[in-house]
């Protein structure tokens, strides 16, 4: 039996108290007698679960390969097509670079991940290859979640749906799609493919939908009725979403009540650049929301680091989140939305869930979703994973 006390922490920034782990998991919260465990003072840190990166590409980023010149055009086929001739000229080995982002993001409290994975006819499953003997190698300080996701499209690109199809039967977890208007142009053929896979090998499903205004809503509303027509309630989540920030907030509302009654949950980036869904509105409306940082310097652009207590930030900034109770919700987006939607279980910071923490100095939440300090440590399932923005782990 192993155990770990943190002495002189703060659940949430309440009252100081100790928190006892035993055997990877929360046994009490309360203050402690006297113990054997091996103690860890937090020094009246606030506590909170770990961080959950619910939309990422870990097959994909340039980290730790030097600065590169961003060489894609604007539209979403440039950005796909450069990645696509780029991930050969430079080498983006998808093992190597996901298992640095795993370093990155574990450095940063982030104890689980949802990753699409690019699933295409010139890469074929060398990504997916990659991320899982990632995902095997790190099991014990991080949980990844493998997308099997057609990027270059599905129906334009036969062969794709073949590989995907194997990828789930080799152990990927969930079955992506791709703008079913835009980049495939064919809709109802690209759900039924995507939908029959969820069925053939009981996946859940997490669409890319970044087509906006009326060609996102009807994607939406295909998306809406497949869910409802195969009981997949609780099943899928859309992610980007854009169509939801349109400006006709009527018809946004419609498309946000269907997502409520379908359980459908939605991911954003909180991106600068596009309209977004809107998180109070989704939150008044009971549809679960997630976060996730996307691309991480890669070949689509040269930003992001892993952080999702600085997406935590972006979220309330772009939902101009202020009072301290908006900005607590910005951050359970990062944590128990995301832990929601990968239905992690035995998450949270409670008695009996696995002791995955993070310790931040801070006086309260919004005060460290704003100022972002180092996470002071980083616990997954009670072991120490990182510690003053460090991980205890190499990767190379």
């Amino acid at each position: 039996m192993k155990e770990l006390l943190l002495r002189n922490v703060r659940p949430f920034g309440g009252a100081l108290t100790d928190i006892l782990i035993r055997d990877g998991r929360i046994a009490r919260i309360g203050k402690a007698e006297a113990s054997t465990a091996e103690v860890e003072d937090g020094g009246g840190a606030i506590a909170i679960p770990g961080l959950v990166e619910a939309h990422a590409h870990l097959d994909k980023s340039l980290w730790g390969m030097g600065w590169h010149v961003h060489q894609a055009g604007p539209a979403l086929e440039d950005k796909i097509s450069t990645e696509r001739r780029l991930r050969r000229e430079l080498n983006i080995d998808p093992a190597r670079q996901s298992a640095r982002q795993v370093a990155l993001a574990a450095s940063h409290g982030t104890t689980a991940i949802r990753s699409h994975v690019d699933v295409d006819t010139d890469q074929k499953l060398w990504c997916f290859e990659g991320v899982a003997a990632t995902r095997q190698r790190f099991r014990d300080v991080m949980d990844i979640e493998i997308v099997a996701f057609p990027q270059s499209g599905l129906m334009i690109r036969p062969g794709t749906l073949e590989l995907m199809d194997e990828a789930l039967a080799n152990g990927a977890d969930v079955v992506g799609g791709l703008d079913p208007c835009g980049i495939d142009r064919d809709p109802k053929g690209q759900l039924d493919a995507i939908f029959g896979l969820a069925q053939k090998h009981g996946k859940p499903v997490d669409i890319h939908l970044h087509e906006a205004d009326d060609l996102g809503a009807f994607s939406m509303e295909m998306i809406i009725e497949r869910t409802r027509a195969l009981g997949m309630q609780g099943k899928v989540t859309v992610s980007h979403a854009f169509c939801l920030g349109m400006t006709d907030r009527a018809r946004a509302a419609a498309l946000t009540e269907h997502l409520a009654h379908q359980d459908i949950a939605i991911a954003t980036t909180a991106p600068a650049s596009r309209p977004v869904p809107l998180a109070a509105e989704l939150r008044r409306a009971g549809v679960r929301l997630c976060a996730g940082s996307d691309g991480i310097r890669d070949t689509w652009g040269p930003y992001g680091n892993l952080d999702m207590l600085e997406r935590a930030l972006f979220i309330g900034l772009r939902n101009n989140f202020r009072n301290d109770a908006d900005v607590e919700y910005a951050l359970h987006i990062c944590t128990q939305g995301g832990a929601d939607v990968m239905e992690i279980a035995d998450y949270g910071l409670r008695e009996g869930a696995f002791a995955d923490i993070v310790l931040l100095d801070a006086e309260t939440v919004p005060e460290a979703v704003a100022a972002r300090p180092k996470r002071k440590l980083v616990l997954k399932r009670g072991k120490p994973v990182a510690r003053d923005g460090q991980a205890l782990f190499t990767v190379e």
